[in-house]
């Protein structure tokens, strides 16, 4: 299927890997994109979006050559993962443990796609459209058709609609999701700290919903903290001094002084699309599913679409189209799922405050940081070994 065309809306994290993977096969990319992307400075505040990025989603990231790209002070290597409930023993892995360099490595995702964006630019094969949104989108029986709002139109053989949780292709395809409001929203915050770079990530389960530390190079971090709608609305409205007296009395203990640099805040709603595919367009990363942010899991099970539905356009080319969105539907949906619904029971017993729950969940910390081998095999399992 080389030197043929296809259609990408979102040059995020997740449209801008599967441009650059599939244009370095020889596939003609129009990439679509409604924002304009920004080239980032080294000095550049942290951003409030970051995320954790397995050892396969690197993998993926060294194979498209712009792992290097990313400046070492922008990049956090993590060796140990702590988490713990309230008056609970800590539940501990650790990247020795595991004969790995680090658990993960934690990145804005505004440099992740900068330097995917960066590279794109150097391939002739890729043509642009930054500023431009979809206005609708036309199936054929061999190819697809959009037009964008400045009314040109496209045509390819493959549209891969990447453009996130509020997907415009999703909508204008007509398939439908099944999502539901947590009635819970979810705040960031940047902080600067008065110690090095921490390499160690760790989570605390409430009642109220889970804390988190996530370490950032140098000496920046971002915490995470979720709360009812009320209760964050309010926190969000304070000065960063104000938030950090709030801080320090309500959220989990931090060995360090820090001053807090920005917030922001969103609300955690669950999305899954009922179909994966329509005619020649197909949907990848939060266009399809998104998850609760719980583990961490959301850009790496989106490069994991990524990969999948790669794979197949280059060794399964001699299928239908029909046919192959149909594998890629079959191999991804089901494992979407699964992770969408573990992370819903282990979110929903975290924050149960019936005294059984309370006791079985403490005794599943216990047994699993007892349970040897098992423990670091669903680590690597995570970490996509």
């Amino acid at each position: 299927m080389k030197n043929r065309e296809i259609i990408i809306v979102g040059g995020g994290m997740v449209g801008a890997l599967s441009a650059l993977l599939l244009a370095q096969q020889g596939f003609v990319i129009h990439l679509i994109e409604k924002n304009p992307v920004i080239k980032l400075a080294n000095d550049a505040p942290f951003d409030l979006r970051v995320s954790a990025f397995s050892a396969q989603s690197k993998k993926l990231l060294e194979q498209v050559g712009v792992w290097q790209d990313i400046p070492t002070d922008r990049l956090c290597a993590y060796q140990g993962l702590q988490t713990w409930e309230v008056g609970s023993s800590k539940l501990t892995f650790d990247s020795a443990e595991l004969g790995m360099e680090a658990l993960g490595y934690i990145a804005e995702n505004s440099w992740i796609q900068a330097v995917l964006w960066q590279a794109l630019k150097q391939l002739d094969n890729v043509v642009f459209y930054e500023n431009r949104a979809l206005l609708s989108i036309k199936n054929n029986e061999s190819s697809v058709t959009v037009i964008l709002d400045n009314q040109q139109s496209i045509e390819a053989e493959l549209l891969i609609g990447c453009d996130g949780a509020n997907s415009a292709t999703r909508s204008l395809l007509n398939i439908g999701i099944s999502a539901w409001d947590y009635r819970q929203h979810c705040m960031l915050i940047s902080i600067k700290t008065d110690c090095n770079q921490q390499d160690i990530t760790w989570q605390e389960f409430r009642e109220t919903g889970p804390c988190a530390f996530l370490p950032l190079a140098k000496n920046n971090a971002s915490l995470v903290w979720y709360h009812s709608p009320e209760k964050i609305k309010m926190l969000n409205s304070l000065t960063n001094n104000q938030l950090k007296e709030i801080l320090l009395i309500e959220f989990p203990k931090l060995s360090f002084d820090f001053n807090v640099i920005n917030k922001g805040a969103f609300p955690l709603t669950r999305r899954h699309a009922q179909t994966y595919f329509k005619g020649r367009a197909v949907l990848l990363g939060d266009a399809a599913h998104t998850i609760n942010p719980l583990a961490g899991q959301g850009v790496n099970l989106g490069f994991k679409d990524v990969q999948c539905l790669v794979d197949l356009l280059i060794n399964s080319s001699d299928l239908p189209m029909n046919k192959l969105l149909r594998r890629y539907e079959l191999l991804r949906k089901p494992h979407n799922l699964l992770m969408q619904t573990a992370m819903d029971v282990f979110y929903k017993s975290s924050k149960s405050n019936v005294t059984l729950v309370r006791l079985m969940r403490k005794a599943v910390l216990i047994v699993a940081q007892n349970s040897g081998q098992l423990k670091n095999r669903v680590m690597k399992y995570a970490m996509g070994y």
